[in-house]
């Protein structure tokens, strides 16, 4: 059993993404071609953005987002900690410091109110707060309209980390269109993926726009042979932006293939183990279905029995990143994070993809109900 089947999305696309990647041959356009163009275009449609820029893959997005940002040393920026190292990762290279927030135990993504703390607490020690990072874990939508406020009220910029999320939506706004900046990732396993490795960010800010096509080139100014600033070598391969053509023109159906994936598992699971809330204003796009065991269920245990009737699960995320060694000098809320702490200990995801067929579900959802008895 797959736990993210690639290869049934390729047999249904297979000679589309063929003729798409055979046309890149025809041109030789490899780096910045027509299709990264048309890709840049469609994607922005989607999300309802003004601009998408793509890149080389989610990190650099970050990074891209941070530099367009102006972000420099003694400049503070809020990241949840129960979420994948790139967030925080691009932080220190731009000589900043991550400040760590807590997440919702619900919901999983940033808290609000941990982040108002972490602010302040940022105040006390001499950081300048400059940016809050949100993520859309696991494909849901952060708490934006929360967020948004806390980061108006103190004068700071947003970057929407939609690397599991794009395509979600939250109160009739899809992701991609929330903050100064928003990125993602398209990473192989993501929902939106190429076969390698891809980013984009996308703003409203025509500006911003600008800058960030210079970014990724080196720096260019008018042409490529004229630096105009320092940035950076990230740009997406043309084959790829053809392969991503294709797939995004399926992308609404497998949102809603993966939805009812999703429905399935809940409605038979619920009784039993934590399965995941989406909020009624929120829809997610279920990067992964991740559950949270009960007290006294031992997550090992069950993984363990799953392994054993050929099921396999992953854990997102067993270490926070503030317990990790390499953040684990920087600052955090000064309440603490014991949600992420212990969520750390909880989850396990199931697997999820648009083409998991009821019987292999069911089998799934049997093999999980029996361990959990």
């Amino acid at each position: 059993m797959q736990f993210i089947d690639l290869k049934a999305q390729q047999a249904r696309i297979k000679d589309k993404i063929d003729a798409r990647i055979g046309a890149v041959l025809d041109h030789g356009a490899y780096i910045l071609g027509p299709e990264v163009k048309e890709l840049e275009t469609k994607l922005a449609d989607f999300c309802g953005a003004r601009h998408a820029i793509t890149c080389a893959n989610g990190t650099d997005a970050l990074q891209l987002a941070l530099m367009a940002l102006g972000v420099r040393s003694g400049d503070a920026v809020f990241c949840p900690s129960f979420t994948f190292a790139a967030t925080a990762e691009v932080v220190p290279c731009m000589g900043a410091t991550p400040v760590f927030v807590e997440v919702d135990p619900v919901s999983f993504n940033m808290d609000p109110e941990s982040l108002q703390r972490a602010i302040d607490h940022a105040k006390d020690i001499g950081l300048n707060p400059k940016v809050v990072i949100p993520v859309d874990l696991f494909g849901l939508p952060a708490d934006y309209d929360a967020i948004t406020k806390i980061v108006e009220a103190e004068g700071l910029k947003m970057i929407g980390d939609s690397a599991q999320g794009f395509g979600g939506t939250y109160r009739g706004k899809t992701t991609g269109s929330f903050g100064d900046l928003a990125t993602t990732s398209f990473f192989p396993a993501k929902p939106l993926g190429c076969y390698g490795d891809g980013g984009a960010l996308f703003t409203d800010d025509d500006d911003i726009a600008e800058l960030l096509i210079s970014l990724r080139f080196h720096g260019k100014g008018d042409y490529k042979y004229n630096n105009v600033r320092i940035g950076m070598n990230s740009r997406l391969d043309t084959i790829q932006a053809s392969i991503l053509l294709e797939k995004l023109a399926i992308y609404p159906d497998e949102i809603e293939a993966r939805q009812r994936v999703a429905d399935r598992y809940t409605d038979a699971l619920q009784d039993l183990i934590d399965t995941p809330h989406v909020g009624n204003e929120s829809k997610s796009i279920w990067a992964q279905y991740t559950l949270k065991t009960r007290e006294g269920q031992n997550r090992e245990a069950i993984q363990a029995s799953l392994k054993e009737a050929g099921i396999p699960t992953m854990v997102y995320y067993p270490m926070p990143l503030h317990t990790q060694q390499a953040y684990d000098m920087f600052p955090t809320d000064p309440a603490g994070l014991p949600v992420s702490e212990t969520l750390a200990k909880q989850v396990f995801s199931l697997p999820m993809h648009p083409y998991l067929d009821t019987e292999t579900q069911d089998s799934v959802i049997a093999a999980l109900r029996a361990a959990l008895a």
